[in-house]
C-alpha cells in the first residue's frame, strides 16, 4: 500500500509519491498503472519525492548545489525517465511547501534536483516560478508531420533541459485540426524522441510588451497533454527566435489548461529562461502497487 496526492499545473496532471529515503523502487509497468486513466489513478505523469542524499544518480546534481536536499525522480505515463518537468516541478515545489518539508520564505529560492540538474523555484503572484537554466537551439530541425496536416511542415529543435521541435501553424482553425491522438512523425526522426509543439502566434503578436502566443503539445512518452511546462518555455524561445532581435523577452502562452508565463533574462553563465503559473493538489489516498 503506497500513499499518493494527486496535483496538477495548468491540466498537466501527476501522481506524487513521498520516498524520503529513497526506499521505492518503481518499475516501468508500476509507472504506468498508477497514471492509467481506466484502471489507475490517471496522471500525465509520477513526481517521486526523494532526498538527493538518497538518490545515487544525484551526486553531480548534489556537487553542483550543495543546499539542495529535494530530488524530483520525473516519469513519463508509460513509465520512461524524463529529464525535466516544467509543470511538474511547480507542482513538486507546491507539494514540499503544503507538506512542511520545505519552506520558500519571500524573496528566497528553493533548489530543486532534477536529472537536467538543480532548477530554482521562488514564489510568483500566479503560483511559483522556476528558472530552467540555459536553453540552447539543438540544431535538430526535423520536418513534422500530423494527422490533419496536409503538408509536412518545418520544425526548430529547443533543447530547455530536454528536447523539443517547435513548429508554426498559420491559424487557430490550423492548429484545432490537428488530430494529436495520433504520433505526429519527425523527418529525420530523433534518436531520443521529443516533445512537439504546434503554435499559432497571436493577433496581435505583441500587446502592452508582452508577446502572446497559442499552443498544443504532443508529449514524448505520454501523448497530447492539456500542458507542458518545458513545452510553454520552447514555444515562446521558438516564436522570440523568428520574430527578430525587436521581440519581447516576456510572453504569454496559451494552452488548453490555461495560461502560463515565460521570461528570458541574461546571467553571468548565458541567457536563462523562467517559466510562472500555478501549481495545485486535489486529493490524496492509497493505493496499492501491483
Amino acid at each position: 500500500m503506497v500513499a499518493f496526492t494527486k496535483g496538477h499545473g495548468t491540466g498537466n496532471d501527476f501522481v506524487i509519491i513521498a520516498d524520503p529515503d529513497g526506499e521505492l523502487e518503481l518499475s516501468s509497468d508500476q509507472v504506468a498503472a498508477l497514471c492509467d486513466r481506466h484502471f489507475g489513478i490517471g496522471a500525465d505523469g509520477v513526481l517521486r519525492v526523494v532526498r538527493l542524499s538518497a538518490f545515487p544518480e544525484a551526486a553531480a546534481a548534489l556537487a553542483e548545489e550543495p543546499a539542495a536536499e529535494w530530488f524530483m525522480d520525473y516519469r513519463n505515463a508509460d513509465g520512461s525517465v524524463a529529464e525535466m518537468c516544467g509543470n511538474g516541478i511547480r507542482v513538486f515545489a507546491h507539494y514540499l511547501v503544503r507538506s512542511g518539508l520545505a519552506t520558500i520564505d519571500p524573496g528566497s529560492t528553493l533548489p530543486i534536483g532534477t536529472r537536467a540538474g538543480v532548477r530554482d523555484v521562488t514564489v510568483s503572484a500566479d503560483g511559483y516560478q522556476v528558472d530552467l537554466g540555459r536553453w540552447k537551439l539543438s540544431g535538430d530541425d526535423p520536418l513534422a508531420k500530423a494527422r490533419g496536416l496536409e503538408v509536412a511542415r518545418p520544425g526548430l529543435g529547443i533543447d530547455v533541459g530536454n528536447p523539443h521541435v517547435v513548429v508554426a501553424l498559420a491559424s487557430e482553425e490550423e492548429l484545432a485540426s490537428i488530430e494529436l491522438e495520433y504520433i505526429p512523425e519527425l523527418d529525420p526522426a530523433l534518436p531520443a524522441g521529443a516533445n512537439i509543439e504546434f503554435v499559432v502566434p497571436g493577433e496581435p503578436l505583441v500587446r502592452d510588451g508582452i508577446g502572446h502566443v497559442s499552443m498544443r503539445v504532443f508529449e514524448r512518452g505520454v501523448g497530447e497533454t492539456l500542458s507542458c511546462g518545458t513545452g510553454v518555455a520552447a514555444t515562446a524561445l521558438a516564436v522570440r527566435y523568428w520574430a527578430g532581435e525587436r521581440a519581447p523577452h516576456d510572453w504569454q502562452v496559451s494552452v488548453p489548461g490555461g495560461v502560463l508565463g515565460v521570461r528570458m533574462f541574461p546571467t553571468e553563465d548565458g541567457e536563462h529562461v523562467a517559466l510562472s503559473g500555478p501549481a495545485q493538489l486535489t486529493f490524496s489516498g492509497t493505493i496499492d502497487l501491483i
